[in-house]
């Protein structure tokens, strides 16, 4: 009986080792997933001065669209296309005979009511008439004198002048043509200095400041930076967008800006600082934070597993074909600082020196193994242009 129960236990341990065995080698044989190809960089420390960046809209300082307060025929155009006007220039006149002759008659009839007053105060000083009369020829005078600025009102409405110093548009206006109360006339711009207006979120309003220096550069000009400085932060932030309106002046001597530009205004805030640097490209945005790959030397397997070398179980360096060391990619959390151009900063979770994957981490999970080639680099330019230029 206790010869029966070895064999049995025997049996079943052989057959226990026999599976063990098969279940290895099954697991060894299982193909491993092939390296896969990534570009990488290099965490760098650099000199970094933080910025505030938005893109803004040129106004100008003084601007308007001129027109006429009355109806009438034009006589003359006192002005081209693209003049500069100073203020006060006469710039059109519409006919005004009938005007002018309506002052005259009212001139007239002042004149008629000073005399008459006069008269009747000599008369008043030997008692041919009484106060009342000299009263009334004194109010009559007034209302004369009344009706002559009125009509002189009018007549000065069919003059329209500069309101201020500025360049003029392009006009269609000619002599003889009606124009109609409130028709645009020409357009009128104060083309020195001129506003720059942008907004920023709330988050960076305790970096502004009136009086703050403002850098900005147009697709017009390529390669030429404005300056200017803050001169107005709104007392309100927009409910809907959460932004703050914010408006600077900006220097525009030769006249090179003009309103309805848009431009790319950049604030520097603080002093210049040295931050871990990476090109944004590295970065990848998860609901649960932030994440790089780090490129390092995958560890050799431990002795006695599934997949070490020899027979006997000695441990040895994961290899590639090539005989250097395999690369595997580590998953690491990290926290984010500013960006400028194709640069993010990195607060917290790296150092400088380590290597992380650059391009192709949409591909890869934690451990997985890598193959390294740089010869296409994403963009890691402080200042990027568009590549067509």
């Amino acid at each position: 009986m206790i010869i029966m129960i070895g064999c049995v236990l025997l049996l079943v341990a052989a057959l226990a080792l026999g599976k063990f065995l098969q279940i290895r080698a099954l697991i060894a044989a299982v193909p491993k997933p092939a390296p896969q190809t990534v570009s990488t960089a290099q965490v760098q420390k650099l000199q970094w001065q933080t910025q505030f960046t938005a893109v803004g809209t040129l106004n100008p300082v003084r601007g308007a669209d001129l027109s006429t307060e009355v109806a009438g025929l034009v006589r003359t155009v006192h002005f081209k296309s693209g003049q500069d006007v100073k203020a006060g220039a006469l710039l059109v006149e519409l006919n005004a005979d009938s005007d002018i002759a309506l002052l005259h008659s009212a001139e007239a009839a002042a004149a008629q009511a000073a005399t008459v007053l006069k008269r009747d105060q000599a008369q008043l000083a030997v008692q041919a008439v009484s106060q009342a009369q000299i009263d009334a020829d004194t109010n009559d005078l007034k209302a004369k004198r009344a009706q002559v600025e009125q009509q002189a009102a009018v007549v000065a409405k069919k003059s329209i002048r500069a309101p201020f110093s500025g360049r003029l548009g392009i006009t269609a206006l000619n002599p003889g043509q009606y124009v109609n109360a409130g028709d645009k006339l020409v357009t009128l711009q104060t083309l020195d200095p001129i506003y720059a207006d942008f907004s920023l979120p709330q988050q960076q309003l305790a970096g502004l400041a009136v009086g703050q220096v403002v850098n900005l550069t147009v697709d017009t000009f390529p390669g030429q930076s404005f300056t200017g400085k803050i001169n107005a932060i709104s007392p309100k932030v927009d409910s809907a967008t959460r932004n703050v309106q914010v408006e600077a002046t900006v220097s525009n001597p030769k006249l090179l800006l003009l309103p309805g530009m848009f431009a790319n205004v950049k604030i520097d805030i603080g002093g210049v600082q040295e931050q871990l640097t990476l090109p944004s490209t590295a970065v990848t945005y998860n609901p649960y934070g932030s994440t790089v790959y780090v490129v390092k030397e995958a560890e050799p397997p431990k002795a006695g597993s599934a997949g070490a070398a020899g027979a006997a179980g000695t441990s040895a360096p994961a290899a590639n074909p090539s005989g250097k060391p395999q690369l595997v990619a580590e998953q690491v959390f990290i926290e984010t600082g500013p960006t400028r151009g194709d640069q993010i900063s990195i607060v917290k979770g790296l150092k400088a020196g380590q290597v992380v994957v650059s391009s192709g981490q949409n591909k890869l999970k934690n451990g997985s193994p890598v193959t390294v080639d740089n010869s296409v680099q994403p963009t890691n330019d402080a200042a990027p242009t568009p590549q067509e230029k």
